[in-house]
Formats: C-alpha cells, structure tokens, sequence
C-alpha cells in the first residue's frame, strides 16, 4: 500500500524574533500561509509584536523576502487570542529565545491546541532535543523534533534534524522532503549533542582561531585576512564573522557548550575571552549595533586591540611570504610549508588546521552519523568550500595524521587528548570514499540517505573521494561547450568557458547542439554543473579584432550571437534554460529566447551591459521592445515600455528569481525551483512535458507596433532630468539614449509595424557605435583589468 502523501499547507512560527520572523519570510517566499506568533502586546494592537517583525522583514539587507508580494503570505498573532489557529496548521516551528524554562512554558501552553497529525518542532542552535521532548505529552513525542536552520534562513543551505528518542520516521521523513523540496534546503540529521554539528565544530573553530591568535600574537584583521578567501571561507573569515552572527549570540552558544560539555577535553577553551565580555557588557554586539570587535568611524575602518582594550586603525594583511604558501595549489604540500615555517602566521595557521582536525577526529563517533555530515555541515552552515575532513583527506591522511599526532605528543594542541585509533590506522587513506563515509560509532562506511527526494537531485553535492564523473554521456564537445545525454531524450549543454562567459566557441556549440537535439533529441536544456549560469558575453575574446581595428569580425560576433538567440526561441524542439547565480548580459538574453526558464531562486539576472559601456547586443532590447507591444495589447505601448527601459538603462538586476520575474527579465509562466540540486531535474521534466504534448515552436512575429520616435523623446525628456540632477553622466545619458532609441523602434511615427530582425538591426548598430566610443573603451577596460565598473 502506498504512503499517505503529506502536503504542508499552512505553517505556524512561534516567536517573532530575528530567526523566527525570517523563517516565516522563507516559508512565505515558497508560497506556504504561515501565522506568525508572538506575546501579546499590552497596549493598543494586540498583535503589535509580531505585525512590527512582519514589517522589519521588507527594511532587512539581504532581504529575508525573495518578492514584493510575499509578505502577503504570512498572518500576524498572539499567543493569547489565536492558539485555536494552530489546529489547522500541519507544522508547527518554535523559535524563541533559547532558554529551555521559556521553551516548556511555551510547550504546555500550545500542546492542547495542537492537530492530531501537526509536526511540531524547535528550531534551537544547541539545547538537548530530548530534554525539550519530556516536556510533552507521550501522544506529541512521536510528531516532535529539533529543527535548527541556519541565519539568515533564506541563504543559508544547511538545516539540521535533530530527533529526539520518540520520534517517529515518517515524520522525519516528511519533514525532510518539505525542507529539502518546498525550502531547498541541504538536510543533515545531528545527534543530539551540544550544539548539534555545525555549530559544534565551526564554533569550536572560531575559538581556536581566537586562542592560537593570541598565542602567536596575530591581530584580529590580520587573522580575518588570513582565514577568509585565502583558505576557501567567506569573505567575513572569524571575527568578522563573529560581528555579523552577533557577539552576544556567539557567546550564548560558547555559553552552551560551557555548561553542557563538561568533560570535553577542550572545555577549557569553551569560555568567551575577557575582551568579549567587556563588549557585550558595553552593549558592542557587533553588526547590529554597529560596533564589536570592528566600528566605522566615517569612512575608516577600526579594529579592536585586545591587549589595551583600544580600536586601531584595520586594514593590516598578512605576510606576503605566507599569503604565497597560501596560493599553493597542492594541499599536502602547503600543509608542509606552514608546518615548518618558523613565521609566527604560517605557525598560526598551522595551529589552527592541527587543533580542527583534531577536534573532530576525537569527537566524529559521538557527534556525526558520517564525516559526510560534518562536511557537508560546515560546508552549508559555514560557508567553507571544503569541509575539514575533506581538506585533511585531500592533504593525505597519513601525512597530516602523523603531524597532528606528533604535535599532540609535543604539547603543541590545545588539548592533550590522544587520537582515536581508528584515524592512525596504517592502511586508512580518508574517510570518504565512492562507497560511503566513515561512521566512526559503528567503524563502516555509510552511503547517502535512499530517501525519494534525492533521486530528484541529478547532480548532488559530492564529498571529495566520492565517485565524481561528469554527467551522463558526451553527445557533443568543443572549447566552449559539453553537450551529454542521460538517456531520456533530452540534450543537455553546459558550458565550459570561465564563469561560463558566451564567446565565439559557447556560440558554435550552442548552434551544433541544437543541429544534434533537433535532428536526435526531444529536447534541449541548458544548465551549467555550477554556478553561475553566465556571466555574459566574453569581452576578452573580442580584443584581438579589438586592438586590430576589425570592427567587421566583431560585428558579425555579435550578429551570430543574436542568431543563436533567435534559434533558441523558434527551434524545432522545445529550449529550457536551468539557471542559478548570475545570469547577466547574454546570458539574460539567452534565457529570454528559451521557451522556459527553470530557475534557482538563488538567480541574480540582469541586462548589465550599460556597467561597460554598451547596450545588450544579444536580442535583449528586441525582446522587451516585442513584449511591451504584446502586453500593451493595442494601448499604449509606452507605459509597458519604460519599465523595461528603466530595467536596461539602469542594470537592474532581479535580486531573486521570482524578483526577476517581477521586473520581466523572467516571465510569470517560468518556473522557480528552490532547491537547486533539482534545477536539472526540473528543467528535464519541464522540456520532457512541452515535447510530449505536441510541442511546435511559436510563429514567427511577422511584425508588431513600437514608440517611436516620439516614444524615444518622452524618455530621454526624462533622461535630461536626470543629467542635469546629476544623476547619471554625460555618457549614462549617451548610452540610454541609444537604448531608447532602440527599444522604440528607431525613426519611425508611434504605432509603426516593425518586425524582429528591424529592431535586431537598430540594436547591432547602436552597439557597434558604442564599442567605437572612448569612454565606453575606458569602461571595458577598466572591469577586464578590475572586474569593477567604471563611471565615466
């Protein structure tokens, strides 16, 4: 008998904090009704509490809300007048402060009003799940369990599931498919042990960091220079990162596991550091109050100074000597070079890798079910590019074994604690391997999770050491592009170019893809194996015909790249762009020609061309000149139309896949996808259903109406405003007068009926006299030399 099917329709979040209203934002911006709980105010709207969070939410940067409309989605509440809500809702989220006393109050309060089948669950970074679980009655025991979601919930992949002793396994089934489908989040279940394993391990790494720092005397931005990009880690390193997340809040979880993790051999590390005590009593909690360890004072930056309590001026890098080890591409062998290093930063460094792997090779029995999860934990909560066993695996196992060994023996670790036996075995090459990953507890490999959700994620993450071939069979390859086939019908490209810029071989691969998928294939599907999807044309390739003055090759460059647009839009078989991370400039353009767009809502789009100079060159200007005609529906066409102008014009760029829709870039009809390990799945499914029903490509547009020329003067009249409000240069008003001029359909009268290849024409030939010009030369040049735009 098949499983009853469990569909979420509504959710409850108790607690309208920072974490409990950004939850509800994320639920909200999957399309989930969610009722927002919070203590009833004691003057005027009762609901006032949980109303001002809701309204919070639309003022915070990133933003918690993926489009204008979904706040509409979330319900504001108390706890004293709408409990009788609760019943309906199929899941339950308790997110308040983390204070197990307030918890359970809160437990006994709504339990009577709880459906007979509601999941109900606590989104707690480390108190014990169990403990929380005896506060219930027996009957809610088997639908409760922790759920922790990492901040800001929106872009943070990780979610941990922490069951307690009775909950059931098809609860924690469902609750993972809906977290990893519905929210398109990356799943580990945790032990439950003291802060779980994210925040067990990448604290335990930022206190390591802070101690080695003052045992070799390395300052704080130094420290943050060092252990940022230059080690595969955000930009925010450790005491940036400590700033953000919130100083108060990184020392309650040290807090936690001071109090819970008495015998731990490192529990004399688990203590915040006087300095940071002294802040948070000063009321300097970092980010939030816009002083901790970092302050901006104007436009300098300032540092604190532990030893004197002071803030000096920040911006100290590290040594060049060790940023060098740094840029050594083998592993093992800039492991050696910090090892023995006598420069107290290369010795810092060192320390810190030695004291993480030690960590979690003594504690991985107790706190993980695999080194996969605690991985994989870092990698989505902590944003590291590689996990820690992953880098001490990629390094050789033996090797940094025996150092890590031998530096335990010296007195060099911040605990004594011998290895456990397993890690110095004489024949262990890792722990992760194509079979599975080691499971310290019960001495075997593990595989992945067999639950149906995953079989959705085409190209999953992968663990260095699992089985990591590309993707289905080679169809078709040159420099630019790999087309492959997985055998249902379906031709996929993905390209091959840096950041996956469109040049001439993306262009020539594109094209034969389509002969192939025309000819062999029911469909075809661009998606690239990472992200981004594109980051537009490739300037780069066009500079020899640019320095040689060849202004005809690269005319006709652009004439083949508005060609291959066009052929994506009126191919034989149906075309699906998969997009995640950028999609600028020709890509953008690209993914407007498709029939569907399947897209991550991580999608960053935008026609950004103006950033160097230029108009879209690629069929951009054509397709909203088309779609403002379609959409005016014979009225006026201008009023469409200056949005999308202001779109080009200004390089707005859909902060969202479903903001991108708002803006036009996407249509309504696209499809958004939040988990994008299911963006190829998806796309698949998409192209497979259009070919199915009898798919024909759309009649050629044999002409519609533009602007105009006085279409073009209405908005550059606009355009003069902004000039001399010195909103914009000489060469902004320049270029946007181009654009207009374009978008409306040249020197025509209002209402004129042009046809495609018209306003492909007037958008070649506007780009070429931009390319001409000096400033936009200036522009290019300065983002290939930079990678920053330059206003001219």
């Amino acid at each position: 008998m098949s499983q009853t099917k469990f569909i979420v329709r509504k959710v409850a979040v108790l607690g309208a904090g920072v974490m409990g209203a950004q939850i509800a934002a994320h639920l909200a911006n999957a399309k989930v009704p969610t009722v927002l709980f919070d203590l009833p105010a004691t003057t005027g709207d009762k609901n006032a509490i949980a109303l001002k969070a809701i309204d919070a939410l639309k003022k915070q940067k990133p933003s918690p809300l993926a489009g204008k409309d979904a706040i509409s989605a979330i319900t504001a509440a108390n706890y004293d007048d709408h409990l009788s809500l609760l019943k309906d809702c199929d899941l339950v989220i308790e997110a308040i402060a983390e204070r197990m006393d307030w918890k359970t109050d809160l437990y006994r309060k709504v339990a009577p009003h709880l459906g007979e089948n509601t999941i109900f669950v606590t989104n707690t970074s480390g108190l014990s799940i169990n403990t929380l679980a005896d506060s219930l009655p027996d009957n809610l025991k088997p639908h409760f369990c922790g759920v922790h979601f990492f901040n800001p919930p929106r872009y943070m992949h990780l979610v941990e599931i922490i069951p307690c002793r009775g909950s059931g396994a098809e609860m924690l089934d469902n609750l993972e498919r809906f977290l990893v489908t519905t929210l398109g989040k990356g799943v580990i279940r945790a032990k439950d042990t003291p802060n779980f394993v994210a925040n067990r391990i990448g604290v335990f790494s930022m206190l390591a960091t802070i101690a080695n720092a003052e045992k070799f005397g390395i300052r704080f931005d130094v420290v943050d220079d060092l252990t940022g990009p230059r080690l595969g880690r955000p930009k925010s390193a450790t005491f940036r990162t400590a700033d953000v997340v919130g100083l108060d809040t990184f020392s309650h979880v040290v807090k936690t596991m001071q109090d819970t993790l008495p015998n731990d051999p490192w529990h004399g590390l688990f203590k915040s550091p006087e300095w940071l005590q002294k802040l948070i009593a000063a009321g300097a909690l970092g980010a939030k109050t816009k002083v901790g360890i970092y302050k901006k004072e104007g436009k300098q930056m300032f540092v604190l100074d532990p030893a004197s309590g002071n803030y000096v001026g920040s911006g100290e890098k590290g040594d060049d000597a060790v940023k060098e080890i740094l840029k050594n591409p083998d592993p093992a062998a800039k492991f050696k070079a910090l090892r023995e290093s006598s420069h107290p930063q290369a010795q810092f460094l060192w320390a810190c890798f030695c004291d993480v792997f030690h960590y979690i090779a003594f504690h991985l029995a107790d706190i993980a079910h695999s080194a996969r999860d605690v991985d994989f934990a870092i990698r989505w909560g902590f944003g590291w590019n590689f996990g820690p066993f992953e880098t001490w695996q990629s390094a050789g196992w033996q090797q940094v074994a025996g150092w890590v060994n031998e530096d335990i023996k010296a007195g060099k670790t911040l605990s004594a604690a011998a290895l456990p036996a397993w890690v110095l075995e004489a024949d262990r090459a890792g722990v992760h391997f194509a079979d599975g990953s080691y499971d310290a507890a019960g001495g075997k490999l593990v595989g992945r999770s067999t639950l149906d959700v995953y079989r959705r994620q085409l190209a999953p993450a992968k663990v260095l050491g699992e089985k990591n071939a590309p993707l289905g069979e080679t169809v078709y390859e040159n420099d630019g592009v790999r087309a492959f086939t997985t055998g249902d019908d379906v031709l996929v490209v993905s390209f091959k170019s840096k950041a996956h810029a469109i040049g001439p071989d993306v262009l020539e691969g594109v094209n034969a893809a389509l002969d192939i998928a025309e000819a062999r294939f029911k469909a075809l599907v661009i998606w690239q194996t990472e992200e981004p999807f594109s980051v537009g044309a490739d300037l780069q390739s066009m500079m020899p015909a640019f320095m040689m003055g060849d202004w005809d090759s690269i005319e006709n460059m652009v004439r083949r790249f508005q060609d291959t647009s066009m052929r994506l839009r009126y191919s034989q078989i149906p075309t699906v762009a998969a997009t995640q991370g950028y999609v600028f400039g020709g890509g953008c353009e690209f993914t407007m020609h498709v029939d569907k767009v399947v897209a991550a809502l991580e999608s960053y789009v935008g026609l950004v061309e103006v950033g160097v100079g230029l108009l879209p060159g690629g069929g951009g200007c054509k397709e909203f000149a088309l779609r403002a005609a379609q959409q005016a529906k014979g009225g006026d066409i201008l009023s469409v139309l200056k949005d999308y102008f202001l779109a080009v014009a200004m390089a707005k760029v859909g902060t969202s896949a479903i903001e991108t829709q708002e803006i036009g870039y996407f249509r309504p009809t696209d499809v958004v996808v939040f988990n994008a390990y299911e963006l190829l799945y998806v796309a698949k499914q998409q192209a497979l259903a259009m070919a199915e029903s009898g798919y024909r490509p759309p009649l050629k547009v044999k002409s519609f109406p533009v602007a105009g020329r006085t279409g073009a003067a209405s908005i550059k009249g606009q355009l003069v405003n902004m000039l001399e409000g010195r909103f914009i240069s000489q060469h902004d008003f320049f270029i946007s007068g181009l654009i207009a001029d374009v978008m409306t359909g040249g020197d025509v009268e209002a209402g004129t009926e042009v046809d495609e290849q018209w306003i492909l024409e007037l958008e070649r030939k506007a780009f070429m006299t931009l390319l001409k010009n000096s400033k936009t030369q200036d522009r290019i040049a300065n983002m290939l030399t930079t990678g920053k735009p330059l206003r001219n």
